[in-house]
């Protein structure tokens, strides 16, 4: 396939609610661009990016999927994006490959919760924006009150650039002024709406507009950095699946979508140094934000937006982590799961390569010493269950398949928990078990699953001086001896653990207090008072004795962690749990019920927002041991119509009458285990 200078490639994410219709737009940009000979349907399975079995049994997209148009010399590669929470870990990586961001609305359902969700992480990550209203000839839509929900969410940067006519059966291009009445707005009085955002973004422009002598070349050419700099936002209304406003998207992505030179413009960040990316550049830069499995062949491919320079077959690229070089062979373009073969990528494309070891969000390189492009801030995935296999011998077929999928979902994570546990985290349940059944369909691993121990901290509150501990022990030759004494201080919250050396001359030899150090960290690792990982303490070693035969390495370290326990347990040990932000989007009849739910879980509430359409969000802060049923929990009180999501934000101080139990708890387990 052919390669194009880079101010011919537009990038274009597609991103929001599911069920919104973006697969069907895609499938339906294909179809009009001539990629596809008939356009494919997610309701009846014949979409080719809805390509897994997964896809066509939910109806519905749970990874980003691939694929491109043209239109004149412009080469526009489009990526579809999951729309549930659930999978959002794909569409958010998704963003760094793309200056355009593409915010679908379903006119029926209007502004969903993971349509305000992208929105803002669109925003956050500064990408330019169009926002899609589909399915605008569905019975009794708002239409009216949909684009004065979005104006008054999204901003007044929001303008129409065309509106529908006829109930939906058509669209006016409110750019050129079209004649003809519209279903929403005056056609005039949008077109100077768009005009005046246009010339928003240029100060020059803006002065010859009041003065009245900008020209329509003028704003066509400076259309595309207001939409870069945010200052125009363009609106387009379709009903994709019928073709309405199908062609006018297409015809608009030349002038109103920026190309990878206007667009946002990628930091390379090496050590203390950073760097703007420039396309224009010769040294090649590239970045993963796809990885996936065929699955049919089980090849894996990574997707990566070139950034600089030109990608060939025969380099050698390089990550910050792995300098020994990658061979990137075949250069492909991808369509769904089918792939063609490509002289090179150039500055602004975006490319497929196989059989590669990379990960989402490396940063790959030919030349010098590279560095990392952030990528989009993806939340950390809260909702855990424990894993046992149900037969031991497939403990490392499960590891490796897990493996699997954490390298292609950024939002989904294993652990091996100090409690032995194998925890897997991710957004929500119908993420984590949609997981476990591929590991049951795909590769016949079966696993039980129990919520997690929640992962809590020991720390202390007070201080201790002067902790004596010798160890002694004679065995008929060479003994061990080893005295320590220390003292233990609280560390600031976050700042970890501090071994410092206060021995002034020979009380113990140089080549033993490493060992009292090995010791103390042995000891933090396994916890004192409920079997949890020590934070946040400093041990300062002050004095001792060293015996001249019976003195060695194991000595120090048994010493070292007596001394620790022993002065733990006198600076007011006390427990940390792990405090999570919890946002909550319910119809507003039910905020009551949800506040007092939240109140009774320990959660304190940090404010409320109103949305269009008769919802609010809740925002409260809740001890993340509370929030592990908090999934069914919100289904039984909003009859299924809640969502939320969790982030973590910190650890604070257990009650104690809940630190207690949780003492208490893990003395019974000692017992139990001990026979």
């Amino acid at each position: 396939m052919a390669v194009h200078s880079t101010d011919k490639y537009r990038n274009m994410v597609l991103v929001g609610h599911g069920g919104a219709g973006k697969t069907t737009l895609a499938e339906a940009l294909m179809f009009k661009a001539g990629v596809t000979k008939r356009q494919g349907s997610v309701s009846d399975g014949t979409s080719i990016l809805d390509a897994t079995d997964e896809s066509r049994e939910k109806g519905a997209s749970i990874d980003s999927a691939i694929c491109y148009v043209t239109k004149g010399p412009i080469h526009v590669n489009l990526i579809d994006t999951p729309g549930t929470a659930a999978f959002c870990g794909p569409a958010i990586a998704a963003l760094a490959a793309a200056e355009t961001a593409v915010l679908v609305v379903s006119a029926v359902g209007g502004i969903e919760v993971n349509t305000r969700k992208m929105w803002e992480r669109v925003k956050a990550y500064g990408l330019g924006a169009w926002i899609v209203i589909n399915k605008i000839d569905a019975p009794n839509v708002r239409l009216d009150e949909l684009y004065g929900n979005i104006r008054e969410l999204f901003g007044p940067e929001c303008v129409p650039l065309n509106l529908p006519t006829g109930g939906g059966r058509a669209v006016v291009d409110c750019f050129a002024n079209d004649s003809g009445d519209a279903d929403l707005l005056d056609v005039s009085e949008a077109n100077t709406a768009v005009i005046e955002a246009i010339v928003g973004a240029d100060d020059e422009l803006m002065e010859k507009y009041l003065g009245g002598e900008v020209t329509p070349e003028e704003l066509r050419k400076a259309a595309a950095q207001a939409v870069a700099r945010r200052t125009f936002i363009p609106i387009l209304f379709t009903n994709a699946r019928d073709g309405v406003g199908v062609q006018e998207v297409l015809d608009a992505i030349e002038t109103f979508c920026p190309s990878p030179l206007e667009g946002k413009r990628r930091v390379l960040r090496s050590g203390e140094r950073e760097a703007p990316v420039d396309p224009a550049g010769s040294g090649f830069i590239g970045q993963v934000f796809k990885v996936t499995s065929d699955p049919r062949t089980s090849i894996k491919y990574v997707s990566l937006r070139v950034h600089s320079g030109r990608l060939t077959g025969e380099m050698v690229l390089k990550t910050v982590k792995e300098r020994k070089g990658l061979r990137p062979g075949h250069i492909q373009r991808s369509l769904g799961n089918e792939h063609s073969e490509l002289e090179a990528g150039v500055a602004g494309d975006v490319v497929s390569l196989a059989k590669l070891d990379l990960n989402v969000g490396d940063t790959v390189f030919a030349e010098g010493d590279g560095g990392e492009i952030e990528m989009p801030k993806a939340p950390e995935p809260m909702y855990a269950l424990a894993l046992e296999p149900k037969a031991r011998a497939d403990a490392d077929k499960i590891g490796t398949a897990l493996r699997r999928y954490t390298e292609e979902d950024p939002c989904l994570k294993t652990e091996r928990t100090q409690a032995g546990e194998l925890v897997l985290r991710g957004v929500d349940d119908t993420h984590v078990r949609t997981i476990l059944n591929r590991l049951a369909t795909h590769h016949k691993l079966h696993v039980d699953t129990k919520p997690p121990k929640t992962p809590y901290r020991e720390t202390i509150a007070g201080k201790a001086e002067n902790v004596e501990y010798t160890h002694k022990k004679q065995t008929g030759g060479a003994g061990q001896f080893g005295r320590v004494i220390i003292n233990v201080l609280p560390s600031p919250r976050g700042e970890g653990y501090k071994f410092v050396d206060k021995i002034f001359g020979g009380a113990i030899d140089h080549a033993f207090r490493p060992s009292v150090d090995k010791g103390v960290r042995a000891q933090m690792a396994e916890g004192v008072i409920a079997g949890y990982p020590v934070v946040d303490v400093t041990v300062e070693l002050i004095d001792g004795k060293t015996h001249p035969v019976d003195s060695k390495d194991i000595a120090f370290q048994i010493a070292g962690r007596g001394a620790f326990k022993e002065g733990f347990l006198k600076a007011k040990p006390i427990l940390l749990e792990p405090i999570v932000n919890v946002e909550v989007t319910v119809p507003t009849d039910r905020v009551g019920d949800i506040q007092g739910d939240m109140a009774s879980r320990r959660g304190r509430p940090v404010g409320q927002d109103m949305l269009p359409g008769g919802l609010s969000v809740i925002h409260a802060v809740v001890p993340m041991a509370e929030i592990a049923d908090y999934n069914s929990r919100l289904s039984s009180i909003t009859g299924g119509q809640g969502s939320y999501t969790v982030e973590f934000s910190h650890y604070e101080p257990v009650p104690g009458n809940v630190q207690q139990q949780i003492i208490d708890q893990h003395k019974k387990e000692l017992e139990e285990a001990r026979g």
